[in-house]
């Protein structure tokens, strides 16, 4: 029998899961059998993704964003005992799945309860350092106290100073085994023609995705070339409407996003950690719109400011203007990676 590898990304918009399709795909090809667990828009990805493959739904962690950035940290610090009880559950979720499917290792991907002393587990994460702000130092020692009780942490990202991450993926005395990956990304770059001058992705939880959907949908009716606008709502069927120079999808899978990215000149997107891997991989030119409130994202859109990478504003900022400033950027290139999945899974 082939060895079945418990693969569990955590559902916070859509990232965990995509940067797993790589991981995923390696597995297959390593003559592994993925099961794979989450919940949520991240399992409803997977299953697109995989149908052949085995799914199981995990607890939900239920945590929502405010509709203001500025109370972000204080409603997750209300929400600490909801987080510790969903992990909670997950660990003994676990334990089943486990015995019930002869589970021989775990991938988790920021899933902290997905692990187990019984056989080999790790955790990927680009968060060694978890930015809370004045909080940052206990927000990061929690976060690796339970990395800790993995056996190896995979990193996707490069080691060296030229990086994505940045200082969230990289510390000195955190003592675990840790791997650097490279950037992980579904996607591949093609030499295609740009059939469109703006292409929207939105990802995340609500309500800041449908608050920023709603803004720029506004700012675009000035905008009077190509768009190709995706909502980032995993559904069960995709659906598309065409308003003027603009189309809008609900959702696409990889391969069709793969496509629309190589074809269009310039991207608005969140600043999420697995957006710039991917926009990475494929060389492209970006605008950073970062989450309020959200530490990483304001840190990791701030940082590609200025680096001369990619121009980002705050949500209120935020004008169709303002894509003016994308000439002075050099936009996201790719890191090459030389990532040997055979001896990466040697641990299985």
């Amino acid at each position: 029998m082939k060895k079945r590898i418990l693969v569990a990304p955590l559902n916070w918009g859509l990232g965990h899961a995509t940067r797993c399709i790589p991981i995923i795909k390696a597995l297959l090809d390593c003559g592994f059998e993925p099961i794979l667990a989450s919940n949520g828009v991240a399992l409803l990805l997977l299953q697109k993704e995989f149908p052949q493959l085995i799914s199981i739904e995990l607890p939900f962690y239920n945590v929502t964003y405010t509709r203001s950035g500025e109370y972000f940290k204080l409603k997750l610090l209300k929400n600490s005992p909801k987080l510790l009880r969903a992990i909670n559950n997950e660990k003994k979720a676990t334990k089943v799945i486990i015995e019930t499917y002869n589970i021989s290792a775990i991938i988790s991907d920021n899933r902290l309860g997905v692990c187990s002393n019984k056989i080999p587990s790790v955790i990927i994460t680009h968060q060694l350092n978890v930015l809370s702000g004045n909080t940052t130092w206990i927000s990061t020692k929690i976060h690796q106290k339970f990395i800790s009780k993995f056996d190896e942490c995979w990193i996707p990202d490069s080691e060296g100073d030229i990086n994505l991450s940045g200082k969230l993926g990289h510390t000195d005395g955190f003592d675990m085994p840790t791997k650097y990956l490279g950037p992980l990304s579904r996607f591949s770059k093609f030499s295609l023609p740009i059939k469109n001058d703006l292409l929207v992705l939105l990802s995340g939880p609500e309500p800041q995705r449908a608050l920023l959907e709603e803004k720029l949908l506004l700012e675009l009716k000035k905008y009077k070339r190509k768009v190709v606008f995706i909502r980032g709502m995993m559904q069960d069927e995709q659906t598309y409407e065409v308003k003027g120079n603009m189309i809008i999808y609900n959702f696409m899978t990889s391969e069709e996003l793969e496509k629309t990215i190589n074809e269009s000149a310039l991207i608005i997107s969140r600043s999420g950690y697995t957006t710039i891997m991917d926009l990475a991989k494929l060389e492209k030119k970006a605008f950073f719109i970062p989450t309020p409130g959200q530490f990483e994202q304001e840190y990791l859109a701030k940082r590609l400011t200025e680096l001369g990478l990619v121009p980002s504003c705050t949500q209120d900022e935020f004008r169709i203007e303002k894509l003016k400033e994308v000439d002075d950027f050099k936009g996201l290139e790719l890191i090459e990676a030389n990532l040997n999945f055979k001896e990466l899974f040697s641990l299985f």
